[in-house]
């Protein structure tokens, strides 16, 4: 039999995961990412994306979108909090 299998049947990722790819981030944003029921590949998709320090809507850059997208927004959602401060 031939695998058929899709992107959206791969496994979310793990805890151990999360941490492997993000490094040492803040323990909410770890349960946030878990309960998102992202893939590896849109966390490192968007681990990426808070990397290059860009907008991730910025014109020249394909938009980031989907899970992606809103594991950018927990990645990024205390910098602007800190910022203001």
């Amino acid at each position: 039999m031939a695998d058929n299998g899709t992107k959206d049947e791969a496994p979310a990722v793990t805890r151990e995961d999360v941490r492997r790819i993000c490094g040492d981030i803040a323990d909410h944003k770890v349960v946030s990412i878990l309960e998102s029921g992202a893939r590896i590949d849109e966390l490192e998709e968007a681990v990426a994306w808070v990397a290059a320090g860009e907008d991730i809507s910025g014109e020249h850059r394909l938009p980031v979108s989907g899970k992606a997208e809103q594991l950018c927004g927990i990645l990024l959602a205390d910098e602007d909090y800190d910022e203001e401060r």
